[in-house]
């Protein structure tokens, strides 16, 4: 066991530095305007599917996971296979929809749909929270781990994430961005497979001791259910409804997955991404709860070996402990991979929705070059404001921060979907009803986190979308009824529209 070394170190510099020079390589070229939040039309669908990729699994997938498994079963495994519901959804109803409309960001369809400026700025508004909310955890949990590892100040590591992906993200725009993502999540697959293998090789059995592990209680507990009769409580059927519903709340109102989407409009390379990465998605999950359940394994064949460690932390304990030097300080780099590339695309996310839904309603005729600047400047507040609130987290405890992370978004991208599908599915949903919906369903899934401890989590999604349409749908027929009004929906604002074609067909199909 010789823990973190200066070699270690040197590969860790090494890599970030490298990570630096290729974000600022690929924004030689001066990116303005739509180009700066869309890119220039050059990105291969394979980049795109690989960033978005890296971009769900962060690192709180890379060490959470792992923890999950380790200290207790594969039951949340399942809101992985949840990909099953989100990608045919979204490939069936919202990337054509989103294609038809080549809309500029995801708040830009609720302005479209319900003819509303107001829905957009409060789209956005909540995806910005959530968001900053997001980046906090992606900076906070890898630099504690290393922290521990290195004797290195947490709050000079999360400074030092903060600062390169700032960097990059503020100079290259979008195409920057996707780039080094790409290279991040390559070096993400490659290191945790090959972390896999070594743990195998170190185990008495092999994989036959990791399946017996399995087999014997590991996969899911004597009180783990298929099927809660009552299900808002926890089982395998709610986890991977909610984690499904969660992955399609991201898909089509999170404004740094959509933000991939508008880099085409043609629909089958939409599809290749989306599809392209579900299957990482799952693949790299179950490597990670294989390697949960492997570390299992090996402490209890090796108990001298155990260091202490949270849950969150046993992955990178092993990582620091029991690989060779130089390969440690590629598997750390690795995790900060999954942290940059994460917090890279947050910021430049935070910067478009805030520049196009935002400040280009509230100041009319914005220049290019304009819109530009406003985009960096707020991705190197946003950049600031992430580091403190990291920081914050930091002298914090969280058990486990993908459950943690998990409610976040149902509250809050439960909630922002659940007005996306109300206007796709009706044709009937006015704005004064998605209003409704928004504050109904808000209330009510605070009310139930806050107060009823009962109703897990993963149901948040659910019941977030299922309310907005029923109530949002009823108070729209009231207003019509009171009103005596015929509100008229441009029927290419939803999923009924059978003739193809786009909102403007002289636009160009390509991001411009």
């Amino acid at each position: 066991m010789t823990g973190f070394t200066w070699i270690d170190m040197v590969v860790l510099v090494v890599y970030l530095g490298a990570v630096l020079f290729a974000g600022l390589a690929f924004s030689k070229k001066e990116m303005k305007g739509k180009e700066f939040f869309k890119g220039d039309g050059t990105i291969p669908w394979w980049v795109t599917s690989v960033s978005i990729f890296a971009t769900l699994l962060s690192p709180i997938s890379f060490l959470s996971l792992a923890g999950n498994s380790y200290g207790g079963t594969w039951i949340l495994w399942f809101a992985q296979l949840g990909m099953f519901i989100a990608i045919p959804l979204t490939i069936k109803f919202f990337l054509p929809l989103y294609s038809r409309l080549q809309i500029d960001t995801a708040y830009h369809y609720l302005e479209l749909r319900y003819k509303s400026s107001g829905l957009r700025i409060l789209g956005a508004v909540m995806f910005i929270i959530y968001q900053i909310g997001r980046m906090s955890i992606i900076m906070y949990l890898p630099s504690v781990v290393l922290a521990q590892l290195t004797g290195i100040s947490v709050n000079i590591l999360i400074i030092a994430m903060g600062v390169i992906a700032i960097i990059y993200s503020y100079t290259g725009g979008l195409k920057s961005v996707l780039w080094t993502d790409f290279i991040q999540g390559v070096v993400l697959i490659v290191g945790v497979v090959f972390a896999l293998g070594f743990l195998l090789t170190s185990i008495n059995g092999g994989i036959g001791a990791v399946f017996d592990s399995l087999g014997t209680g590991k996969f899911l507990a004597s009180d783990q259910v298929i099927i809660n009769p009552n299900i808002f409580k926890t089982s395998v059927f709610i986890i991977l409804v909610g984690g499904g519903l969660n992955t399609f709340s991201s898909y089509i109102s999170s404004q740094d997955i959509v933000q991939r989407f508008t880099t085409t409009t043609d629909v089958k390379q939409l599809n290749k991404m989306t599809y392209a990465n579900g299957a990482l998605s799952i693949f790299l999950a179950t490597v990670f709860y294989l390697i949960g359940t492997a570390l299992f394994v090996f402490y209890q064949q090796n108990p001298a070996a155990l260091q202490t460690a949270q849950q969150d932390q046993i992955f990178a304990s092993y990582i620091a402990f029991e690989l060779p030097v130089g390969i440690t300080g590629i598997l750390l780099a690795a995790i900060y991979a999954a942290s940059q590339s994460t917090l890279s695309t947050g910021l430049n996310s935070v910067a478009t929705s805030w520049t196009l839904d935002i400040q280009a309603i509230l100041s009319k005729n914005l220049s290019m070059e304009k819109q530009t600047k406003i985009a960096q400047y707020v991705s190197l507040l946003v950049g600031i404001v992430s580091i403190g609130v990291a920081m914050v987290l930091a002298n914090g405890e969280i058990k486990s921060a993908y459950e943690w992370f998990n409610s976040f978004m149902g509250l809050v991208l439960g909630v922002l979907a659940g007005i996306f599908v109300l206007g796709a599915f009706t044709k009937k949903a006015t704005s004064l009803g998605a209003y409704v919906a928004f504050i109904v369903s808000s209330i009510l899934v605070v009310y139930l986190k806050y107060n009823v401890p009962s109703v897990t989590s993963w149901s948040y999604a659910l019941i977030s979308i299922v309310v907005s349409v029923i109530v949002g749908y009823v108070v729209s027929i009231i207003q019509e009824k009171v009103s005596s009004q015929n509100f008229k929906t441009d029927p290419k604002t939803t999923v009924y529209y059978k003739n193809g074609g786009n909102i403007n067909d002289n636009r160009s199909t390509k991001a411009c």
